[in-house]
C-alpha cells in the first residue's frame, strides 16, 4: 500500500492562476475516459470537480494504473496544473486541468446503486437507503456546509450578545399538553419511563430561575407525530431564553440576529423592524397564521352581502353563524380553464370544505352561482372584491376554520401555479396576539394553544374567569415566505397566575404535581420575568438554501414513515433486553406473545 498523498489543494479550488504549479489532490473518481494514449479522469471532493489527464508517453506507471480507474474509486493524484485546450464553462475549474504523473488508488468501488450526480432523479427512499452515497453529491455537500454556516453565525451572534450555551437533558419526564412523546423504558426503575424532549421548555425556564439570564442552545428535539416535507421525528431548534424582558426585547434581538444571518450567510441586506400582524388580521387577510406576503390575493368577507341572498349555500351558512369569504385572483381568468377550476374543490375537501363557488370575469361573465343572485348582489360582490375584467373569484362558505384553511391553501396553491413563489425573495414578518387557549368540542375543555406556561396579556387576566376563549397570549411567531421559522412567548413567572392557568386547563392540584411538580417547586424560590423563542434550524436551512424539504438539509433523516432506510431503525430488541426492562410485547391472539415471539 502506497503512502497517502498529502494534498496541497481541494479539487474545486484550482484556477488558471495556478497554471504551471504542482498540485496534490485527493478525492473520488466521478468518471474516467480512456482515449488510447490519454486517460481523462474527473476527480471530485466536497469543493467541486477538476479534470485529471494521464499521458502514457509521460509516465507509463501512472497511466497503466489509471487504466483501472472506475467511478467512485478513491484516489490521490499529483501533477502540474495547465490550461485546458477546450474550456468547460459548467465547471468552476473548467479553464484548467491537472497533468497527472503520480497516482495512488486508496480503495476500489463497486458500481453504486445511485449515480453520484445532482440530477440523478433517484427516488427518495433509494437516496435515503444509500444516504452515504447520496451525501457525496456536490449539492448535498453544499447543503450541509450551508447549514454549518448558519449554526456558526448563530453561535457567534448570541455569544456576542452575552448568551451562555447550556446543554439540557435528553432523558426527561414525559410531558402532557403537546405532541406524543417518544418514550424510553428505565431498566433501573422498571415500569417507569423517560421521554425524549419535545423541546427544552421547562429546563430553559429553570435556567432563568437559576440566574443564567441569557441562554441559548442548538437543541435536539423529538416529537412522535405524522411527518411531512418540513417535519421529522427528530429535529433541531435554535433555542433562546432571556430574563427581565418583554416581548419587544425578544423580538428586537431576533430581528438583529436574522439581519446578521442574512448578510453573513446569504449576502442579502434586509430591513428591520419587520412588519407585524395580529393573529386575527393574518387570518382575516390571508387565511393563515403564517401568511406568505410575496403576493397579494387577500381574503374578503362577503357575509353581510350574501346573508339574505337567494343562493342558499351562502345565506344558510350566515344564518348558522358561519362565514362566507372569497379571494379575487386578479388577472388570472385566462390562466385557469373551467376544467381546472372544477378540480379545485377536491383540493380543499381535506379541510372540510363541501364546495367552492366561482366567478370568471372575461368578455362574458360565467359563474357557478350568479343565477341565484340579483344583479345588485353580484355588483356588491364585485365592488367588495375590487373585481374587473380578467379576474377569477373563488368563494367558500363554512365554519371560519374551514374557510380560512381552504382559502389559505388555495391562495398559496394558485400562486405557486402562477410562478409567484419566488425563492430569491425573502419576506419576514411577525404574527402576534395569538389566542391563549383553544377549545376542544370533543373533550369539552380548553387546551393551551402554545404551552401552559405562556403568559396571557396582563390586561386580559380578569377574563380567564368569565371568557377564557377571548384571552390573547403574549406570544409571537416569526414567519418567512409562508413558513413559521420560529415561535416564542413571554412566560408566566407569577405563581398565582400559573395556578389560574392550570385551573382553566382543567388540571387538578394532583395533576399539576404529578406532571410539573419539580418545575412548580422551583418557582417558589423567586422567578424573574422571562421569555424566549425557538427557531426550527432545519426549516431555516431549508428555506434559505432554496430546498423544498428539510430532508435535504439533514445528514441522515427518516422517511415519512419515521424509518431510517439506511440503518433500518426502528429495530427489534432481543428477549434478554425486554426481560431486563420488564416489558412484555403482546401480539393479538397470543396470551404470552412476548415470551413466544421474543419481539415484535
Amino acid at each position: 500500500m502506497e503512502k497517502i498523498i498529502r494534498r496541497t489543494h481541494m479539487c474545486g479550488e484550482l484556477r488558471k492562476e495556478q497554471e504551471g504549479k504542482r498540485a496534490a489532490l485527493n478525492g473520488w473518481v466521478q468518471k474516467s475516459r480512456n482515449l488510447g494514449g490519454l486517460i481523462f479522469c474527473d476527480l471530485r471532493d466536497k469543493t467541486g470537480i477538476v479534470q485529471i489527464v494521464f499521458d502514457q508517453n509521460v509516465d507509463k506507471g501512472a497511466f497503466q494504473l489509471a487504466e483501472s480507474l472506475r467511478s467512485e474509486f478513491v484516489v490521490g493524484v499529483e501533477g502540474t496544473v495547465r490550461k485546458r485546450q477546450s474550456v468547460n464553462p459548467e465547471l468552476a475549474t473548467g479553464e484548467i486541468e491537472v497533468f497527472g504523473d503520480r497516482l495512488v488508488i486508496y480503495s476500489q468501488a463497486q458500481t453504486p446503486p445511485i449515480y453520484i450526480k445532482d440530477d440523478d432523479d433517484a427516488g427518495e427512499n433509494l437516496r435515503l437507503k444509500y444516504r452515504y452515497l447520496d451525501l457525496r453529491k456536490l449539492r448535498m455537500q453544499k447543503n450541509l456546509a450551508f447549514r454549518h454556516r448558519i449554526t456558526k453565525c448563530t453561535r457567534a451572534f448570541f455569544d456576542q450578545e452575552g448568551f451562555t450555551e447550556v446543554e439540557t437533558p435528553m432523558l426527561v419526564k414525559p410531558t402532557p399538553e403537546g405532541a406524543r412523546d417518544y418514550v424510553i423504558p428505565s431498566r433501573v426503575n422498571q415500569g417507569q419511563f423517560y421521554a425524549l424532549p419535545q423541546s427544552p421548555q421547562m429546563y430553559k425556564q429553570l435556567l432563568m430561575l437559576s440566574g443564567m439570564d441569557r441562554y441559548y442552545q442548538i437543541a435536539k428535539c423529538f416529537r412522535d407525530e405524522d411527518l411531512r416535507a418540513d417535519r421529522q421525528p427528530e429535529f433541531t431548534q435554535i433555542d433562546i431564553e432571556m430574563s427581565f424582558v418583554e416581548a419587544e426585547d425578544v423580538m428586537e434581538l431576533q430581528e438583529r440576529f436574522l439581519q446578521k444571518l442574512m448578510k453573513e450567510v446569504m449576502d442579502i441586506e434586509i430591513q428591520i423592524p419587520f412588519p407585524r400582524l395580529t393573529y386575527r388580521e393574518a387570518m382575516d387577510r390571508f387565511g393563515s397564521d403564517k401568511p406568505d406576503t410575496r403576493f397579494g390575493f387577500e381574503l374578503k368577507d362577503l357575509s353581510d352581502i350574501v346573508k339574505d341572498c337567494g343562493f342558499k349555500v351562502f345565506s344558510q351558512a350566515v344564518a348558522e353563524g358561519k362565514t362566507v369569504r372569497g379571494i379575487n385572483f386578479n388577472g388570472c381568468n385566462e390562466h385557469f380553464s373551467r376544467k381546472e377550476i372544477d378540480k379545485l374543490p377536491e383540493l380543499i375537501k381535506t379541510f372540510g370544505a363541501k364546495g367552492l363557488a366561482w366567478v370568471k370575469l372575461g368578455e362574458q361573465i360565467t359563474s357557478s352561482f350568479a343565477k341565484f343572485m340579483t344583479q345588485e348582489e353580484m355588483d356588491r360582490i364585485y365592488e367588495r372584491m375590487q373585481a374587473k375584467a380578467g379576474d377569477l373569484i373563488l368563494i367558500v362558505a363554512d365554519k371560519p376554520s374551514v374557510v380560512f384553511d381552504s382559502l389559505g391553501f388555495l391562495r398559496r396553491e394558485l400562486a405557486g401555479r402562477l410562478g409567484l413563489l419566488k425563492k430569491d425573495e425573502y419576506r419576514f414578518l411577525w404574527v402576534m396576539d395569538f389566542p391563549l387557549l383553544e377549545y376542544s368540542e370533543e373533550d369539552e375543555r380548553y387546551y393551551a394553544m402554545h404551552h401552559p406556561f405562556t403568559s396571557p396579556k396582563l390586561s386580559q387576566v380578569s377574563l380567564l374567569d368569565s371568557d377564557p376563549g377571548s384571552v390573547n397570549a403574549e406570544a409571537y411567531d416569526i414567519i418567512l415566505n409562508g413558513v413559521e421559522l420560529g415561535g416564542g412567548s413571554i412566560r408566566i413567572h407569577d405563581q398565582g397566575l400559573q395556578k389560574k392557568m392550570f385551573e382553566v386547563l382543567g388540571l387538578s392540584e394532583e395533576d399539576c404535581q404529578n406532571k410539573f411538580g419539580f418545575f412548580l417547586e422551583a418557582f417558589q424560590y423567586g422567578a424573574p420575568p422571562h421569555g424566549g423563542l425557538a427557531y426550527g434550524l432545519d426549516r431555516l436551512a431549508m428555506l434559505l438554501s432554496g430546498n423544498d424539504s428539510i430532508r435535504e438539509v439533514i445528514a441522515f433523516p427518516k422517511n415519512q414513515a419515521a424509518v431510517c432506510m439506511m440503518s433500518g431503525a426502528p429495530g427489534q430488541i432481543d428477549q434478554t433486553q425486554l426481560d431486563e426492562l420488564g416489558i412484555l410485547i403482546a401480539r393479538e391472539g397470543k396470551e404470552d406473545a412476548g415470551k413466544e415471539q421474543g419481539h415484535e
